[in-house]
């Protein structure tokens, strides 16, 4: 390569990049003045209309910066390999939360993600007023992906989970409710996070037996609707603890 060669190289790349931050400024200046229109809407409790504004400014924010070493290329297509365990290892890489404070993230990346990060909550507190507790537990995740100390969606996620009120959702609950203790400096909001967690734990144990008590009914169904086939039913088999940490099973008529 000849010395002018080179130079025509560099210039075409800084022309590259200007180009690149001068798009992602635009990108940023819409995505900011569409959120300013849904903070109004949210303001005047215009939910639906303040949501299609965040979900608009989102549009404009590019996908959280994945950790390097992580690109894929077309032949890592979880869909062509033939096994749901990649797929689902690549969907962990894809939803791992990035250091954005790393040397390999971009200030415009550091903008974009924290950016993200809010138009995520705030989609989840408008389907929190619209009643929408799933959708806005989905939000609040998107936003904790983006910040996992972000106090408000965390509260958001976890008061939400609590409405939903599963064996599942309580223990989310949980998780969030015992994260929220390492970030609060508050003694005031470490002792009501507290509080909260003893009320949740009897709710916890209640929906985990109710559960566990329907799973086993349709399993009892399942097995009496075979074992019929054959004059028997699982009242035939009896589950006795061995003394041992186990059960045995005996047979009875």
């Amino acid at each position: 390569m000849s010395t002018e060669e080179g130079y025509a190289t560099t210039s075409e790349d800084t022309e590259s990049e200007q180009v690149i931050i001068t798009l992602n400024q635009i990108n940023l200046d819409i995505a900011n003045e569409r959120k300013a229109q849904g903070n109004e809407l949210f303001r005047a409790g215009k939910w639906n209309e303040a949501l299609v504004a965040y979900q608009a400014a989102l549009n404009c924010v590019p996908k959280r910066p994945q950790p390097k070493g992580k690109e894929r290329s077309p032949d890592d297509n979880p869909s062509t390999d033939g096994t749901e365990e990649a797929a689902a290892v690549t969907q962990q890489e894809e939803d791992a939360p990035v250091d954005v404070s790393s040397p390999g993230v971009s200030e415009d990346e550091k903008k974009f993600t924290n950016l993200h990060a809010v138009l995520s909550a705030n989609i989840g507190a408008c389907h929190v007023k619209l009643g929408e507790y799933k959708e806005a537990v989905k939000a609040c995740s998107e936003a904790i992906l983006d910040d996992p100390d972000y106090i408000k969606a965390r509260e958001r996620r976890a008061s939400c989970n609590e409405i939903l009120g599963t064996w599942t959702s309580y223990t989310a609950a949980q998780e969030d409710y015992n994260a929220l203790l390492k970030l609060y400096t508050s003694p005031a909001q470490i002792n009501d996070v507290q509080k909260k967690l003893r009320i949740l734990k009897p709710k916890l144990e209640a929906a985990q037996k109710r559960e566990t008590d329907e799973m086993l009914s349709k399993l009892k169904g399942l097995g009496d609707s075979i074992l019929g086939n054959f004059g028997l039913s699982t009242n035939n088999f009896k589950f006795e603890p061995n003394g041992q940490g186990g059960y045995s099973v005996n047979f009875t008529r």
